[in-house]
């Protein structure tokens, strides 16, 4: 994480790792401060802290307090092995882009999976 993101700190809680820094996928977008909370083999969690994402934005667990859906648990099985800054860093910048072009657009245009976001469980 630190050679690929060396924006990114992190602070150890126990068995899980905080990480936070900044983001910014085109330099017309705005700088993103991301948090991400490593928890082993439960898959990490990611949220915006600033700037306040959009009332209601696609993508996001409504019910677990806007964490963002980079993937469908369905699709793709997070274990302790995998990389943050491999896997999930990546997969958010891919989520900012799409975010932002849906912001202009309207239109989601990033990969997404045709199911009840809300009503997946996220541990």
């Amino acid at each position: 994480m630190k050679q690929k993101y060396p924006q990114f700190k992190h602070k150890n809680r126990g068995n899980i790792i905080i990480f936070e820094g900044t983001l910014q996928v085109k330099p017309e977008f705005p700088i993103y401060t991301i948090s991400i909370t490593y928890r082993g083999s439960l898959p990490p969690i990611v949220k915006v802290i600033n700037p306040q994402l959009v009332e209601n934005p696609p993508h996001v667990y409504r019910n677990a307090d806007n964490k963002l859906c980079l993937y469908h648990p369905k699709n793709f099985n997070w274990s302790k092995e995998k990389l943050i800054a491999r896997e999930i860093l990546e997969w958010t910048a891919g989520w900012l882009y799409f975010y932002e072009v849906w912001l202009e657009t309207g239109i989601w245009y990033g990969p997404e999976a045709h199911e009840d976001f809300e009503k997946l469980d996220y541990e």
